[in-house]
């Protein structure tokens, strides 16, 4: 009981110092809020679903983005009989990006590998999303050398995000 009521607090907490700030004035004490939606890059798929499969898998190997996994969880899903929206996930990665990161700080193990998720609404759209790093390249937590990568690892995963919402490669 006492693990789950120390999480419930380590949630609360987290949600209070790490968020966007609003505070009246000087004096107040800071309130963080979020809205989930903003931690999630997401683009409308505009192709067929195996068009855009391909053009992101294309786009990756093109820069160099290693492709390390992908979890087709609707066709498990599918197996076990159970009826399920498109759910596909791709895992890509930089080993020497992701060893720099690790060797300041293995806390950003938990951002790796990238992720794209290949997801179908409850319209029938297919949707690509990943994680927001804007949010980690904006929060001043990253000296000036893991920024760059951090951009540089941002900018490839919104190209190949760009190439399989349009088909282009």
């Amino acid at each position: 009981m006492n693990t789950i009521k120390t999480l419930w607090f380590t949630l609360a907490l987290s949600a209070i110092l790490l968020l966007p700030a609003y505070a009246a004035d000087n004096n107040d004490p800071q309130i963080n809020i979020t809205d989930i939606k903003q931690t999630v890059v997401q683009m409308s798929v505009k192709v067929p679903r195996e068009d855009a499969i391909q053009a992101l898998m294309s786009r990756a190997a093109e820069i160099n983005l290693k492709f390390v996994s992908r979890q087709q969880v609707s066709k498990e899903l599918q197996a076990r009989g159970l009826k399920t929206p498109y759910l596909d996930i791709f895992q890509f990665c930089n080993p020497e990006d992701a060893r720099k990161m690790i060797m300041h700080d293995p806390i950003y193990a938990a951002y790796m590998p990238c992720r794209i998720a290949m997801v179908e609404d409850k319209q029938g759209q297919l949707w690509l999303m990943m994680l927001n790093l804007d949010m980690l390249i904006n929060s001043q937590m990253l000296p000036p050398e893991l920024t760059e990568i951090a951009i540089r690892v941002n900018q490839a995963m919104l190209d190949v995000m760009v190439a399989g919402a349009t088909g282009e490669f």
